[in-house]
């Protein structure tokens, strides 16, 4: 039995920049930080040869074109794992179309505790590389790259999209104090409503064609390097605002990021003390982050009272095996 965990992840600027349609022609990037809310994959030698997988439901086969889990489908032929394989997975809060990254999460977790069941190492680079295969090339999903190397690496980052499809990931370097001040003054509520990730990127994708949508991309992606020199200075005072300018950008990009319900929420927030904010992921549903000085944090909450507060910590490790035993 073997068991991997790798966490979900908040992006805070320039996400959509990490969509081929774009970074192929101006280059993205991302800041990012992986938190502690983690998938967890189990993978065990069969008695027999068939192929079960368990994950909201139950899945027994005896062949692997017979799976409906594309991701699992697609994950074993990559790996070449024929038959006689269990395969099982829990997520720490709802692992899908939420905004934290969950699809690419588990990609990376399943990928990274198949490898360990092939006994292959396998590198952060190449595990979140192999992950974008999987994913975009053969699920063929509308998605970016950023959820993949997020994942794999953690910890807070600039993540780069380059364009020959090359990515870079650096890490923040600040003092410890400032992370957890950041981390303090962070909040995260769950609206409820769920969406579909692909059918929201692939809108944004098509309007990235536009040269409105561009320019507010390139904006977007001008804000990483503003928030960057900010933490790296240890300057936390235009962090919300910078969250707030990438939202009002964001919110260009197609009419299906926001709502009127959402909209409603961010406004009460801001109007009780929150700096900046936004919705995590794609947009038009899942977890709405803010950013607030924390004697303002009670106002905020008591504001929100029909959204589920939900704690959270930063972390730094990244998709990880946690259990090994052949």
């Amino acid at each position: 039995m073997i068991i991997s965990k790798a966490p979900l992840r908040m992006s805070f600027v320039g996400g959509g920049s990490d969509l081929p349609t774009y970074y192929k022609k101006h280059g993205g990037a991302v800041l990012s930080t992986t938190i502690d809310k983690y998938i967890y994959v189990n993978v065990n030698k069969k008695f027999d040869d068939g192929i079960r997988v368990a994950y909201s439901k139950t899945e027994l086969v005896n062949n692997i074109s017979e799976l409906q889990h594309e991701l699992v489908k697609n994950s074993l032929n990559f790996m070449k794992i024929r038959k006689g394989v269990e395969i099982t997975s829990i997520a720490d809060i709802p692992s899908k179309g939420t905004g934290l990254g969950s699809s690419s999460t588990f990609t990376t977790a399943l990928l990274h505790v198949l490898n360990a069941y092939r006994g292959n190492f396998i590198s952060k680079e190449k595990l979140a590389e192999d992950c974008c295969k999987i994913e975009i090339e053969m699920c063929k999903e509308p998605i970016g790259k950023q959820d993949q190397y997020a994942a794999s690496f953690g910890g807070l980052n600039i993540i780069e999209f380059n364009k020959d499809d090359s990515v870079n990931v650096m890490p923040i370097i600040t003092e410890p104090k400032t992370i957890k001040e950041l981390n303090d003054n962070l909040l995260m509520f769950y609206t409820g409503i769920t969406r579909s990730a692909s059918k929201i990127l692939m809108s944004q994708s098509k309007n990235l064609n536009e040269k409105t949508q561009i320019l507010s991309m390139k904006k977007m992606v001008g804000l990483v390097y503003d928030m960057k020199r900010e933490l790296e200075n240890n300057r936390l005072d235009s962090f919300g605002e910078i969250l707030d300018e990438n939202w009002k950008l964001k919110k260009t990009l197609s009419k299906n990021i926001s709502s009127l319900d959402i909209d409603d929420w961010y406004s009460k927030a801001k109007k009780n003390g929150a700096l900046g904010g936004k919705i995590l992921g794609a947009g038009a549903g899942g977890f709405l982050l803010l950013y607030a000085h924390k004697k303002n944090h009670e106002k905020i909450c008591n504001s929100l009272k029909n959204l589920r507060k939900i704690d959270f910590k930063f972390e730094n490790e990244g998709s990880k095996i946690i259990y090994y035993k052949v």
